[in-house]
This record gives C-alpha cells, sequence and structure tokens, in this order.
C-alpha cells in the first residue's frame, strides 16, 4: 500500500481543484520564542470551507466514476467533511447527503445545507451515525464517501504533506491532531515519504482518544468519551478502518492533552497571530507546547486544522 498511496497523493496534489489552495506555513515569532524552537503554523483553517476536509473530499468526487456522479454519494460527519464534500459536490454537479449527529454544531449544520447539501440528523452517537449512513448508501447504490476510512480522502489529505516539505523542506517534526486518522495517515505517509527521518506526532484530547487507545491495544474497539471543545476529532474508528494500520506505521509520537491545555493553546494562537482557530488546532498546539523541550532549536509544524 505505501507505494500506491505515495502515488495516489501526488496525483491528487497534481489534479488538485482550482477551489483547493496551498495553504500558508508561517513562522510564529511569539510562540517560538514561548516553546523554545523554531514553530510555523499551517494554515488550514483557511483552506476552502475553513478546514483540511476539502483535500480530500475533492480528490474523492474527482476519481468517481461518471455513473457514481449522477447517482451522488452520501457521507457521515460531526461538520467539516460534510460541509467540503457538499462544496465538492456542487462544483463537480453530485448530489450529496450528509448525516449527523443531533449533537454536531448547529453552525456546522447550517453551512452543510449552505453549501447544498441535504442533511438528515439522527438521535445516535456519531459512529453509529456512520454506519447507518454506509448502509443506506448501499440500500440506494449510492457512493459512500468516509470521513478517513478511504484511500482516496486520504490521498488528498495528503496534499497538505506535500506542500509542507515544499515549504519547508528541513522540518524536525510535525503535529497533527488526530480523529479518525485520515489526515494523521496521508499527512505522515507524506511526509515520511520525502523526509524518512521527520518525526510525526499525533495528538489527541485526553477524554476523546479513541484511535489512539486502539493503537495501543493493537485491535479497533469502542473507547468511551466525553465531551471535548475538539469536536472535529472526536468519535470511535469504524472496524476496518485503514488508517489504523497507516497511523500505527507513520506516528512516531502520541499525545493526549487535557481540555485547558487545549483552551490554553487556542488563546497562544489568538495572541500570537490574532486568528480564532478550532479547538482541533488547539489540540495541535497544545502537543507541541508540551513536547516542545524535546525538539529546542529545531523546526516544528503544527497544522492548524
Amino acid at each position: 500500500m505505501p507505494d500506491t498511496l505515495i502515488q495516489a497523493i501526488h496525483d491528487a496534489s497534481a489534479l488538485r481543484a482550482p477551489e483547493m489552495i496551498v495553504t500558508p506555513l508561517t513562522p510564529s515569532t511569539a510562540l517560538s520564542a514561548s516553546l523554545g524552537c523554531k514553530v510555523y503554523l499551517k494554515c488550514e483553517h483557511l483552506q476552502a470551507t475553513g478546514s483540511f476536509k476539502y483535500r480530500g473530499a475533492a480528490n474523492r468526487i474527482r476519481v468517481l466514476d461518471a455513473a457514481s456522479r449522477a447517482c451522488g454519494v452520501v457521507t457521515a460527519s460531526s461538520g467539516n467533511h460534510g460541509q467540503a464534500l457538499a462544496l465538492a459536490g456542487r462544483v463537480a454537479g453530485t448530489s450529496v447527503t450528509v448525516y449527523v449527529a443531533r449533537t454536531a454544531s448547529p453552525a456546522k449544520m447550517a453551512a452543510i445545507r449552505a453549501y447544498g447539501a441535504e442533511l438528515i440528523v439522527l438521535d445516535i452517537d456519531p459512529l453509529q451515525v456512520e454506519l447507518f449512513a454506509r448502509a443506506e448508501a448501499e440500500r440506494s447504490g449510492r457512493t459512500f464517501v468516509s470521513p478517513y476510512n478511504d484511500l482516496d480522502i486520504i490521498a488528498g489529505q495528503g496534499t497538505m504533506g506535500v506542500e509542507l516539505l515544499e515549504q519547508l523542506p528541513d522540518v524536525d517534526a510535525v503535529f497533527v491532531a488526530v480523529g479518525g486518522g485520515g489526515l494523521a495517515s496521508g499527512l505522515g505517509t507524506a511526509l515520511k515519504a520525502g523526509r524518512p527521518g521527520i518525526q510525526v506526532i499525533g495528538c489527541w484530547p485526553e477524554v476523546a482518544q479513541s484511535l489512539k487507545r486502539n493503537l495501543e491495544e493493537g485491535r479497533i474497539f469502542d473507547v468511551p468519551e466525553e465531551a471535548t471543545i475538539s469536536d472535529g476529532t472526536a468519535g470511535n474508528v469504524e472496524p476496518g478502518s485503514v488508517t489504523f494500520e497507516i497511523c500505527g506505521r507513520v506516528l512516531d509520537e502520541r499525545i493526549a492533552v487535557s481540555e485547558m491545555e487545549i483552551k490554553v493553546a487556542m488563546r497562544d494562537i489568538a495572541e500570537a497571530e490574532h486568528w480564532i482557530v478550532e479547538g482541533a488546532a488547539g489540540v495541535a498546539m497544545a502537543g507541541a507546547r508540551a513536547m516542545a523541550s524535546q525538539f529546542a532549536g529545531k523546526s516544528v509544524a503544527v497544522i492548524l486544522c
């Protein structure tokens, strides 16, 4: 799989959708001084729809055959993936149905509708929403697009790693928040292929670290979670997810951070760069702060996803 996935990542990068931008990698003087290492921020909050998710969604729609595009696609989302797929579908003329749990952000649900997708809200937990949406796609003959358990989605997310190495070839470490593992899988694969000695650190909220626990146990199983400000990374991983093996291979370190550490990190970014970012970006920044002493004087990138 690694060679095939790398080729798919480079294809996704070369054939990127016009709406998908190359996001800035911005050095932060204030955060560098605070952490004692050279801190660069990969500004995925500036990507189309406001998150890295558009990379994967646009690539997944790109590779659909004509019949599948005509039938439309189905997905499940906590918000960001749904918005991204809705926009990608609108651009391609493909109908999109998005299933969400009732606990999803009302603002994100409104954005999904605004991009033109059909939104269906269910009173079940996010993993059950995912399984329900997949079954409904199969029943209706449409393509199910997983937020993470899909190699074409992963390849699209991997375009970020290609960009990052072009922007900072000698980066020593990259910190990324992890939910289902789609971004970490694609990003980590691209980074490891282009710079084998790089350290890729996966970051989780302490109260919602399902994939981290799965990796530690060596198997996928349901992990109880609590509410977290990092709603974009919450939820268990569906059985058989390809991200389990890939993340196990590309993540060098795994760290969990408290809700207070996440909030402090979000505040730090706001004070240093005047950006209001989501909780998931705070998770990655909190992970970088917690491990900064290990990278003193080195270059680290934090994914603001």
